[in-house]
């Protein structure tokens, strides 16, 4: 995890352009990564949640393992039968335009 942190902290440090994109990526993982934990506790598989949901058991499987992004639409679809909530914060230290 270390290593994962300096790696972060050298691409903000030395490639600020690249430092949004790498954010983007983490929360996106965050996001995913917790549907996949809510899954897999529930012991659900990617197909029986798909039923629950009346997506294509492909679109769950695009959506966990990064190949795709869901839209907001589908992301609440699938959260609403994980019993999760997704929930907006407001950003520390942001620069109003």
């Amino acid at each position: 995890m270390d290593d994962w942190i300096k790696y972060k902290n050298r691409i903000k440090t030395t490639k600020p352009e690249l430092a949004k994109d790498l954010e983007e990526v983490e929360e996106l993982s965050t996001i995913v990564g917790s549907m996949i934990k809510q899954r897999h506790e529930m012991g659900l598989s990617q197909r029986e949640l798909a039923e629950l949901c009346a997506i294509p058991q492909s679109s769950i499987a695009r959506i966990e393992a990064g190949i795709t992004s869901p839209n907001l639409s589908t992301l609440l679809k699938i959260f609403n039968k994980l019993g999760l909530k997704l929930s907006v914060t407001p950003m520390l230290n942001t620069a109003r335009s």
